[in-house]
């Protein structure tokens, strides 16, 4: 593909210090549709960022989620297919029972490795290999979730210089994923779905 609005950069030449943000990444679990949903229909048509999702779903079934949220979106939303180009601008989710990486090559892949902290897909998986390819022009999103999925992640996208936003446990519908953020990135901002959403669209290069 031809380089969008976004330019791409090689693995050989990571992000420079104050880069702006070039990608968003998210994880989510129990309660996630409601968290979601005053998200990211809250992003505007012409939102440049790509934003990659990783929500818990039972593996034995298909997702009929990013469909759901394609109608609620004025960004495309998808699922995720293995070795896809990363277009500015789209929303992307994990399918069930995958893994979703980021390449090197600013391409999504798909991934039937063990489950890590009994998810597949992980969201430490995601949020790990998105730091080392965006670095500085990351950012990492924590929302409700039951268990610590996410929390590594999150320490790795804070350590190569991205911004780490997650939401208030005491907001959340289940507390166990964004106080395990918060004890692991205590630097880490806490925000309510609403300023989350504003931090999203604030972030997005003009």
């Amino acid at each position: 593909m031809t380089p969008g609005p976004l330019e791409k950069m090689t693995a050989e030449s990571p992000s420079p210090p104050g880069t702006a943000p070039r990608a968003v990444v998210i994880g989510v679990s129990a309660g996630g549709l409601k968290a979601l949903t005053a998200i990211l229909p809250a992003l505007p048509a012409d939102y440049p960022l790509p934003v990659m999702v990783v929500i818990h779903l039972p593996p034995d079934r298909d997702s009929v989620v990013a469909e759901l949220f394609d109608e609620k979106c004025a960004l495309a939303v998808r699922e995720a297919e293995d070795k896809e180009d990363i277009l500015p601008g789209h929303v992307y989710f994990a399918p069930p029972d995958y893994h979703l990486l980021i390449e090197p090559d600013y391409r999504l892949s798909l991934s039937s490795e063990e489950p890590v902290l009994f998810s597949r897909p992980s969201v430490d998986v995601l949020f790990e290999t998105a730091a080392d390819v965006y670095g500085e022009g990351l950012i990492g999103v924590i929302l409700t979730g039951a268990n610590p999925d996410g929390a590594a992640g999150l320490k790795a996208v804070m350590a190569a210089g991205g911004q780490a936003l997650v939401q208030r446990p005491d907001l959340s519908y289940a507390s166990a994923m964004p106080e395990a953020a918060l004890d692991m990135c205590p630097r880490a901002e806490s925000l309510s779905l609403e300023q989350i959403a504003e931090k999203l669209r604030e972030a997005a290069p003009s």
